[in-house]
């Protein structure tokens, strides 16, 4: 038998910059941070429930935070997170649970990334 090979799938996350450009524009620096800053804790907070719904196999009003999360990201640019959360929400309505875990494995992945490269936006809108 051959070597068993551990794979570590690593996300490349999309993100569209002007999304925040634009609210920086529009409100100015100072109100426009706390506004990201406050969208992004919400973000992160909608996300945990939606961890805490999955492990607790919690699965009623799970596609509309999922749909929540597809929106909040959205709205901050975050494309591939919202993409990833509107595609767990797919597998979660079509009932396919084999899909659902692996999207899931994958939107896990793609928040981590996301939210680490949001926590530096800031400085390149001032």
């Amino acid at each position: 038998m051959g070597e068993v090979s551990t794979l570590r799938p690593r996300e490349v996350v999309r993100q569209d910059v002007e999304a925040i450009a634009v609210i920086y524009r529009n409100l100015g620096a100072p109100v426009a941070e706390q506004m990201v800053t406050r969208a992004l804790g919400e973000l992160a907070l909608t996300m945990a429930g939606i961890a805490e719904k999955v492990r607790s196999q919690e699965l009623r009003d799970l596609a509309r935070q999922l749909g929540r999360l597809t929106r909040l990201a959205g709205d901050l640019g975050l494309s591939s997170l919202a993409t990833v959360a509107g595609d767990a929400k797919t597998c979660l309505e079509r009932a396919d649970s084999t899909a659902f875990s692996a999207v899931w494995a994958r939107l896990m992945r793609v928040a981590e990334r996301s939210l680490v490269i949001e926590a530096e936006p800031a400085d390149q809108f001032r």
